[in-house]
């Protein structure tokens, strides 16, 4: 088996794994559950703490210590056995502690995966630019997979979704263990200091203001995403409130709908080593934010029949952008701006700010925001308000960031990630 090949399985299994309850989860809490939406926006949260907690500490014990597909697999199985547990718990207290354990395991594993992926193909003289995104681009069609397991086999709302999550997280964990080695890189001088020993030397990236800014608007970008994750197919499933439309594949289907988006990712991925050494991160980013703006702008003029359900399908394309031109092109551009001894140890400080800060920032803030000022008396929702909210907020983001980030293209320097 090609190396391209299992780096490729391992992408798909990577997303599936999380494909098969993170966009249904919503349906599970609000309808099967029957729980609050505050305590939703709480237990959504525990992506972010442990995304805060865990990428930079197994980055830094990949950098160091053990290798990292070892680790990886470790964290699987880890993952694997509290998925399993998760659907035995009746109240969202305890959901919300068990939650969090399973995204101490899972979360780290998203920048472990592409640290192992970098570590192969640089070592076997690959262009890792050229060569990793088409590879990336199987996790999306993994977590569309396993997005339309769980909805055709009419567990969107149930508590399979976890079961089916946890069945391949364990083949996913044993199949880690097969990869090829990724050493530790980051050999420890006798005279290093206790900092560096342990491997914090990468919180000073920070110090660098042009890697400090990225940082803070990747945490921005990041709450943009968590809104999306947390709402998108509970707001088309609600559409099935209103009898005129209880009936359409819309409501029906909610799922299937929402894997557009991720089909336009597959499109997206592939062109972003064209656009990275055409136009480089700063006007790549900016893309990716405006396109945050048009994904919520047209979900909330968007309903299930005619030019309606032209704008939620128009959201679900422009997804693929928004997602695409932010998180894998800020992945490659913390690839060529850090020193190779710690970039297991970069990979998750981007991880940290992005599904961590960020992502406690947009679980807390929207469900406080929505609980209080979006809610109905009778629990609906104001979708219209709320999408037009959450457009106006990446707006914000894409000018601020359009000012105060300032950064020279350079077409030659994307070509260091090989090196």
């Amino acid at each position: 088996m090609s190396l391209k090949l299992r780096l490729t399985i391992l992408s798909f299994l990577q997303f599936f794994v999380w494909g098969a309850w993170l966009i249904t989860f919503a349906n599970y809490w609000f309808g099967t559950m029957q729980w609050g939406g505050e305590q939703f926006g709480i237990v959504f949260m525990t992506l972010g703490i442990a995304s805060i907690i865990m990428p930079a500490i197994t980055g830094i014990i990949a950098d160091r210590w053990m290798n990292a597909e070892k680790l990886y697999g470790i964290l699987h199985l880890g993952y694997a056995i509290t998925l399993l547990y998760l659907p035995q718990v009746d109240n969202p207290t305890t959901f919300f502690w068990v939650m969090l354990v399973a995204m101490l395991f899972y979360m780290p594993t998203i920048s472990l995966s592409n640290s192992i992926a970098y570590y192969v193909l640089k070592n076997n003289n690959f262009d890792v630019v050229k060569v990793f995104p088409p590879i990336r681009v199987w996790g999306t069609l993994g977590f569309i997979a396993a997005m339309w397991i769980t909805n055709l086999t009419d567990n969107k709302a149930s508590a399979n979704q976890f079961y089916i999550a946890a069945a391949f997280a364990v083949i996913l964990a044993i199949y880690s263990f097969t990869l090829p080695a990724c050493k530790p890189q980051s050999l420890i001088p006798k005279e290093a200091s206790l900092s560096e020993k342990l491997g914090f030397n990468a919180f000073k990236l920070f110090g660098n203001s042009k890697l400090a800014l990225f940082f803070i608007f990747s945490m921005f970008l990041g709450a943009a995403l968590q809104l999306t994750n947390m709402y998108g197919d509970v707001f088309l499933s609600d559409f099935g409130k209103n009898p005129a439309y209880a009936d359409s594949f819309v409501v029906k289907r909610s799922t299937l709908i929402m894997s557009i988006s991720q089909f336009s990712e597959t499109a997206f991925i592939l062109a972003i080593p064209f656009f990275l050494k055409r136009f480089g991160i700063k006007k790549v980013m900016l893309i990716s934010m405006f396109a945050w703006v048009l994904r919520f702008a047209f979900f909330a003029y968007g309903d299930p029949y005619g030019f309606g359900l032209g704008l939620i399908i128009l959201s679900c394309i422009v997804y693929g952008m928004a997602f695409d031109f932010f998180n894998v092109s800020g992945s490659l551009f913390v690839e060529t701006t850090t020193d190779y001894k710690i970039r297991s140890s970069a990979q998750g400080l981007f991880m940290m700010m992005t599904n961590g800060v960020g992502a406690i920032v947009g679980s807390f803030g929207s469900g406080w925001v929505i609980s209080n000022f979006f809610t109905l008396a009778n629990g609906d929702k104001m979708w219209h308000e709320i999408w037009l909210l959450f457009a106006g907020y990446a707006l914000i983001i894409t000018i601020l960031f359009a000012i105060f980030f300032k950064h020279k293209h350079d077409p030659n320097e994307i070509a260091a990630v090989n090196h």
